[in-house]
Order: C-alpha cells, then sequence, then structure tokens
C-alpha cells in the first residue's frame, strides 16, 4: 500500500462520519462544509476528496437526482454559480484549464448519487507528474482550509 504523510488528515478521519446528503448539510454548517458562495438557488463549496487543488462542487438547493427536474430559475442561477465560481478560482490559483463536469449514477462516477452536482477541477499545464503515474499517489499542495479563506476573499 502506497503511503503519504498527512497528519493534518487525522482529525478528518477521526471525526464522526455525517449521514445523510452532504450538500443539504452545507446548507446548514456553511463554514463546517466549505461552502464558498450561494445566491437564490445554488451554492458552490469545497471538495473535501479533492482530484486537485481547488476541486469545487457546484449544486443547486434543491435536493434534486437529475437535470430534467430543475426549474429554469435554478438551471440559471446553477450556470452563474459556475461562472461566479471559475471567476473565483481563476483569481486566485490562476489555472491553466478546467475538466468541468456531471456525473448521473453510480455506474456514471457519481460519489454522491442523490443530489444533483457539477464538478470544476482546476488544471495546470504539467500537473500530473511522477506521483500519480508511478506510485498511484496524488499530491494536493494547499489545506482546504487556506483555499477556503482564499476563495472567500474573491
Amino acid at each position: 500500500m502506497d503511503k503519504l504523510w498527512a497528519p493534518w488528515r487525522i482529525k478528518y478521519v477521526q471525526s464522526k462520519k455525517r449521514k445523510g446528503c452532504i450538500f443539504c448539510a452545507a446548507l446548514k454548517s456553511p463554514d463546517e462544509s466549505f461552502l464558498i458562495f450561494k445566491n437564490t438557488h445554488a451554492f458552490s463549496m469545497l471538495n473535501t476528496f479533492p482530484y486537485n487543488n481547488g476541486h469545487v462542487l457546484v449544486s443547486p438547493k434543491r435536493h434534486l437526482k437529475n437535470i430534467g427536474q430543475l426549474k429554469k430559475d435554478e438551471v440559471l442561477d446553477l450556470f452563474k454559480m459556475l461562472d461566479l465560481t471559475t471567476r473565483a478560482l481563476e483569481r486566485a490559483l490562476r489555472p491553466d484549464g478546467y475538466n468541468i463536469g456531471i456525473n448521473v449514477s453510480r455506474v456514471a462516477g457519481a460519489g454522491v448519487t442523490g443530489h444533483l452536482h457539477i464538478h470544476i477541477v482546476p488544471r495546470w499545464q504539467g500537473d500530473t507528474n511522477f506521483m500519480p503515474v508511478i506510485y498511484n499517489t496524488k499530491v494536493v499542495p494547499e489545506s482546504l482550509k487556506e483555499l477556503y479563506r482564499r476563495l472567500k476573499k474573491c
């Protein structure tokens, strides 16, 4: 088994695991859930299991499973939130590009299947280095708390 020393994660590992929807819980505990922005029908929050530094999740406030359940005003707010969050990531991190996507259902790769959400993953030229290729280990260079503070300022 590959190991990477990350002592800052012990607090998370030893914490009680949440039951229920992480997105609905984020609306009730914004700071604890790293909620960054919200508007009338949508919000964005840091992914606590990031694929890359700055991995953010954008979601409608209403607990919906599918895109087709969104009302027109929710679609507009969801995409406004996607734009606002991407612009904040641009100012804070200056990535070279983004992977932006929606996984619907477990078979399509969704880790959370009951609440629709969009992934924004900032990417940099050369961000796939020897660690994931040779050691199957991804290094995320910034703590969630530090990134959260930076994004809240944008």
